[in-house]
């Protein structure tokens, strides 16, 4: 029987085996990927959390971009933490579940907060408010994210399983952020000047924070079975506090490990200042109908739609590092061709005009988001047991908090970004309410550089540095091969 170091239990019938490749029923990667909800529910949110305080509530952008980036730094901090205490958890619900069970309700409270501010605080009160709650409600999903993501990677061990499960769960993901999405600009939003409206918001918040409690409960209650099977720790940790620095060094002492988290977080940071101009784009530059942004996102999740099939097939064939590199270059074309054509003259389509060229645009970023959001989860576990066979000690959830510390620190610092672009371009924020505003053209031409070729740039950088990532099929099934012999031998 297999035992771990540090990490390890007998392997019992509900963990099942194929060819010695470790793999989940499809009713168990199901209820998984209900799981998403919880953070694609904030995902799908936090898309309005900067429209909302800036044009809104009337925070200037540096304030916003500072509150959002300090509580997702500090928020970040914390993640090493919950990595950890993840990885050291014993219960007859595995290692996993406990944590998941206190962040669904905790992640709900919080949510409904943030969209909730009492009314007449004063600017710095207000600043107040949302980096508390903004921290609160990224923590606690946090609590809940990164023990549902390292299951994810323990889940199965195959090179191409993993990859299986990503999927599913992207899928789910989808599913959440369609029915968000229609929710939001059909009904809380809907209508002229629809998203300019602060009465609409609470509502809105605490609808969507229930639908989070509701989705997290019911993928623990599908999938606790199998995740009880799984190995867990069989010896009592050392206290948090004497062991947390040397698990830290130690995950920093493997290059494939250095190499995703360092990426991870160039790309976030673009990804997150893109996000905080999107509606402030759609709105102003775009001249789109709340009623039409919601299409933007649907032609995005189409994209990533069909990246969940067509990745396996590309991973039969390429190597995972080689899907990245081209989600890396949709991206970039997607983010860099129409915004420097709007920004030159040359076309500058507005309203109806500007939908097709706008969703062609989205089903491409799409498409390279669904490639990336795949196969970086599943490079990550990879690296995870490159991990166990380099140093001889499981530490999934600390290197998935590593890509929740990157992706959540990185996107704080493009919101911030975001909010600083906005002071520099001196945009009107007492004009941003009236649904008819008339803004310079100056200030578009900045809103939309701002929110392509900038964020286009990032990911290049973060591209080169990802580059010399070097865990391939081949060595993967060789360490595989050696952890399955070193766990065979084990006492």
């Amino acid at each position: 029987m297999a035992v771990v170091e540090g990490a390890g239990v007998p392997a019992t019938p509900e963990v099942a085996a194929h060819d010695g490749e470790l793999r989940p029923p499809a009713a168990v990667k199901f209820f998984y990927s209900v799981g998403q909800v919880v953070e694609s529910g904030y995902i799908a949110v936090n898309g309005f959390v900067f429209f909302y305080y800036t044009a809104v509530l009337g925070l200037s952008g540096s304030m916003v971009g500072a509150a959002v980036a300090i509580s997702m730094c500090l928020d970040a901090a914390f993640d090493p933490i919950i990595g950890s205490w993840s990885d050291s958890v014993r219960s007859k619900y595995g290692r996993r579940l406990p944590l998941m069970l206190i962040g669904a309700p905790l992640t709900m409270v919080s949510m409904g907060l943030l969209f909730a501010p009492p009314s007449a605080l004063t600017p710095f009160m207000l600043f107040l408010w949302l980096t508390v709650t903004k921290m609160a409600v990224r923590a606690f999903a946090s609590v809940f994210n990164i023990p549902f993501f390292a299951l994810g990677g323990e889940m199965a061990d195959g090179y191409a399983e993993r990859s299986r499960i990503a999927g599913y769960r992207l899928l789910g993901g989808i599913v959440v952020t369609v029915a968000i999405t229609a929710v939001a600009y059909s009904v809380f939003f809907a209508g002229k000047g629809g998203l300019q409206r602060p009465e609409n918001y609470p509502a809105f918040g605490w609808t969507i924070a229930a639908l989070v409690l509701v989705g997290g409960l019911i993928s623990c209650a599908g999938i606790w079975r199998y995740a009880a099977s799984l190995p867990q720790p069989t010896t009592r940790p050392e206290p948090m506090a004497r062991r947390l620095v040397g698990e830290m060094a130690e995950i920093f002492r493997n290059p494939s490990f250095r190499i995703l988290f360092l990426s991870m977080v160039v790309f976030a940071s673009a990804a997150g200042a893109h996000a905080a101009l999107n509606n402030h784009n759609y709105v102003f530059v775009w001249k789109l109908r709340p009623e039409m942004i919601q299409f933007m996102t649907y032609a995005s999740l189409v994209g990533i739609t069909i990246g969940v099939p067509v990745t396996p097939i590309l991973l039969r064939r390429l190597e995972k590092k080689t899907v990245v590199a081209l989600g890396f270059a949709l991206l970039i074309v997607g983010w860099t061709l129409l915004p420097v054509v709007r920004a030159s003259g040359v076309f500058a389509p507005a309203g109806l005009e500007a939908l097709p060229w706008l969703l062609a645009t989205q089903l491409v970023v799409g498409l390279g988001l669904g490639l990336v959001y795949i196969a970086y989860p599943s490079m990550m576990a990879d690296a995870a047991e490159e991990h166990e066979y380099l140093f001889g000690h499981r530490r999934e959830g600390l290197y998935f908090s590593g890509l929740g510390f990157a992706g959540k620190a990185a996107a704080g610092v493009g919101t911030m970004v975001g909010g600083f672009a906005l002071d520099i371009l001196r945009f009107p924020h007492e004009l941003a309410r009236q649904p008819d505003a008339v803004i310079d053209e100056s200030v578009l031409v900045g809103l939309v550089l701002a929110w392509g070729p900038f964020c286009s740039a990032l990911c290049v950088l973060g591209a080169l540095i990802f580059a010399p990532y070097a865990i391939t099929r081949v060595r993967h099934a060789e360490i595989m091969t050696a952890l399955r012999r070193t766990r065979a031998a084990a006492p």
